[in-house]
C-alpha cells in the first residue's frame, strides 16, 4: 500500500466520527483506530422506588443500585460513564489481566476497560487522576449510553 494512501486513511478517521477503519488490499491489512476520551457528565436525579410489585425484583434492584451510585458520586467521587452502547470488558482478552482493579491508582489517559460495539473494541480512558473506588459493571455485561462504569476518587 502507498504511504500517502495510509496517511489519507488516518486523516479520514481523525476528522470523522468513525472510531475504527480496517482495509485489506493484496494480502496487506491496515487498521486505523482512534481512542475515545470520556468526559464527566452531570448526574441526573433518580427518585427512589417506594414500592415495587413482586413480579419485578430486578427493576427494584437496578433502581437501588442507581440511587446508591448517585449517593457515592455526590460524596466526592468522579464517575466514568460509557460513551456508547455495547458490551463491557475489564480486560483486553478473556485470559488477560483486568486493566484496573479496585484500589488501583490511575492517571489521565489510562485505559480502564473496553466497550465493544458492533465488533469494534473502544478503549475507555480515565479523564482524571485518582484511585479506583468501585467498578459498577460486571465483566461481559451490556452497558447503555451514559451508564456509570467506574467511581474514581480524585
Amino acid at each position: 500500500m502507498d504511504l500517502n494512501f495510509i496517511k489519507k486513511l488516518i486523516k479520514l478517521v481523525e476528522n470523522s466520527e468513525v472510531t475504527d477503519l480496517e482495509i485489506e488490499e493484496s494480502g496487506t491489512r491496515i487498521k486505523v483506530a482512534k481512542k475515545i476520551r470520556v468526559s464527566q457528565v452531570p448526574v441526573q436525579n433518580v427518585s427512589p422506588v417506594l414500592s415495587a410489585p413482586s413480579s419485578a425484583p430486578q427493576f427494584e434492584q437496578k433502581e437501588t443500585k442507581a440511587a446508591h451510585a448517585e449517593a457515592e458520586v455526590s460524596s466526592g467521587y468522579h464517575e466514568i460513564r460509557s460513551p456508547i452502547v455495547g458490551t463491557f470488558y475489564r480486560a483486553p482478552a478473556p485470559d488477560a489481566d483486568s486493566y484496573v482493579q479496585v484500589g488501583d491508582t490511575v492517571s489521565i489517559g489510562a485505559v480502564l476497560c473496553i466497550v465493544e460495539a458492533m465488533k469494534l473494541m473502544n478503549e475507555i480512558e480515565s479523564d482524571v487522576n485518582g484511585k479506583v473506588v468501585k467498578i459498577l459493571v460486571e465483566n461481559g455485561k451490556p452497558v447503555e449510553y451514559n451508564q456509570p462504569l467506574f467511581l474514581i476518587q480524585p
